[in-house]
């Protein structure tokens, strides 16, 4: 007791990298200069950065047309809160 399982650094770590790679795809889009591929920005938020790259759409108002984005990431927030509490009380 009292450790922070790893997990928990691997979804922190996750959350962190899609919030900034939202941050820094909006200012690349912004610059006309070469963007991050959607399928970075998804593959971050599948793999456990789906509130980091919700709340860097919200912050920096990046992918909030895209109803792929829009609707895709609280549904993987969902999944994942899922998969989380199914992990957590076992």
């Amino acid at each position: 007791m009292g450790e922070i399982p790893e997990l928990l650094y691997y979804i922190g770590f996750a959350n962190l990298l899609g919030f900034v790679l939202m941050g820094v795809d909006k200012k690349r889009a912004k610059n006309n200069e070469w963007r991050i591929p959607e399928r970075t920005l998804w593959g971050v938020s599948i793999l456990g950065g789906a509130i980091g790259s919700f709340i860097g759409m919200r912050v920096f108002r990046h992918k909030t047309k895209h109803n792929s984005f829009r609707i895709g990431i609280p549904f993987i927030i969902i999944v994942h809160v899922v998969l989380y509490g199914y992990f957590f009380m076992s």
